[in-house]
């Protein structure tokens, strides 16, 4: 009972802050911040690609540093909950920016944004320790199913309450957009409210030696390159990482860019845009449950595999899709497979990790879908400028996702499991 308990509260915060990401980073704000923030939508899309590339790098130096720091001091749940706290703050304050307050949004929306993303290092570090190796896709999957699942509910929550209604919820007031300047407090509430049952019986594990609290910065700077130094050791891991950094920065580009350039190229009005976004979670969110089961039958590498040639697929369409029908029809392909993507993703990594270096190497992980994210949105925005259209942005992702699956490909799981499974006897 005790261990459901644990896995059903650490599922919980991802169906907290996945209202984060729905509402704030794939389908509202962005949206809003392009149509009426900025001063036109194609100049909206190249500053909006600017403050994603700017939270991305700043997570990308930021993560494999604090997640050794976290592992040496047993301080996982204490950045937990100050990463989750910050994202938090900044989805507050996005509510105040008005139209042409341009630096004002975009500044809370990154501190928001690196803060969101640095707490996924550390939730994502308790996954090895509340499972087995055996079971470890399907409880991955579970947190994203849950993850979908909550963004789903918020979408809907927003839909009724705040974008949708003629006299919106709680007073609001639709003129300069107030109720949908509201969204972002909506999703305050729901991630500090869902968060709290990771936060109460979700056990720290720390099997380090205290003495390391005392080592300080220079200790961790040098053990932050030793960990570079050997990490051919895990050659399986290394490789990993390296087709994640391509194949992720797909899916980032997607993610920041899906309302943005629905709403841009074929003109879809925000209640068109939470209609869309409620049926990629559904469909994501029964993708990442299924295929957990997948996940732990074939492994995670044929999971991610498969889950990549759908999304390539899904965004060929999308670049070329000559109306909304098709482009539904990618985007639901999209929601299908995204979901396993990043389940498998982060299953497959926890199960080549030994046990003392769960922080650490999620640290990395996290370092490998940011550390080239800024290149997608970077070059979406570029693009988007140099042609003016958007389409030509967004075909950028087709790349990441062929590239990605090819570097994959070379990657041998069973070698990668063996190597953690003798260190962690060692």
């Amino acid at each position: 009972m005790d261990r459901k308990k644990t896995v059903f509260s650490w599922a919980m915060f991802d169906f907290a802050n996945s209202s984060y990401t729905t509402l704030i980073v794939t389908f509202i704000y962005s949206t809003y911040f392009i149509k009426v923030i900025a001063s036109n939508e194609i100049a909206g899309t190249m500053l909006w690609s600017r403050g994603v590339t700017i939270a991305a790098l700043s997570v990308a130096l930021l993560s494999p540093f604090l997640g050794i720091i976290a592992d040496k001091g047993g301080y996982r749940k204490r950045f937990l909950f100050i990463s989750t706290a910050t994202a938090i703050l900044g989805s507050v304050m996005l509510y105040f920016p008005m139209p042409g307050q341009v630096f004002y949004a975009l500044t809370w929306f990154i501190i928001g944004d690196i803060a969101f993303e640095m707490s996924m290092v550390f939730y994502n570090a308790f996954l090895p320790g509340i499972t087995t190796s055996e079971n470890i896709g399907r409880i991955s999957g579970y947190g994203w199913g849950a993850g979908y699942i909550g963004g789903l509910a918020a979408m809907f929550i927003a839909m009724i309450g705040f974008v949708n209604p003629e006299v919106p919820w709680f007073g609001l007031s639709r003129e300069m957009g107030q109720n949908i300047r509201a969204t972002n407090i909506l999703v305050a509430v729901w991630f500090c409210v869902f968060s709290i049952p990771m936060f109460l019986f979700v056990k720290e594990k720390y099997s380090g030696n205290r003495q390391d609290k005392k080592d300080g910065l220079h200790a961790t700077v040098q053990e932050l390159y030793t960990t570079f130094r050997e990490i051919k050791k895990y050659r399986q891991i290394l490789r990993f990482l390296i087709a994640r950094l391509v194949y992720n920065d797909g899916l980032v580009t997607i993610f920041a860019f899906g309302g943005i350039y629905a709403a841009g190229t074929f003109d879809f009005t925000f209640q068109e845009i939470m209609t869309f976004g409620v049926v990629l979670n559904i469909s994501a969110g029964l993708g990442a449950l299924t295929m957990g089961f997948l996940d732990d039958a074939v492994g995670g590498k044929k999971t991610i595999q498969v889950s990549l040639i759908g999304l390539i697929i899904a965004s060929l369409i999308a670049v070329f899709a000559p109306n909304k029908t098709l482009f539904w029809i990618a985007g639901i392909i999209v929601g299908i497979f995204s979901g396993p993507n990043q389940s498998a993703s982060r299953s497959l990594m926890a199960r080549f990790i030994p046990e003392q270096k769960q922080g650490e190497f999620f640290g990395f992980f996290a370092f490998s879908g940011k550390f080239t994210a800024f290149v997608g949105p970077f070059l979406l925005g570029v693009l988007t400028g140099l042609f003016n259209s958007q389409r030509v942005g967004i075909s950028v992702v087709v790349f990441m996702f062929v590239i990605g699956g090819i570097i994959l490909s070379t990657i041998d799981e069973e070698e990668g499991k063996m190597v953690a499974n003798r260190d962690q006897a060692g």
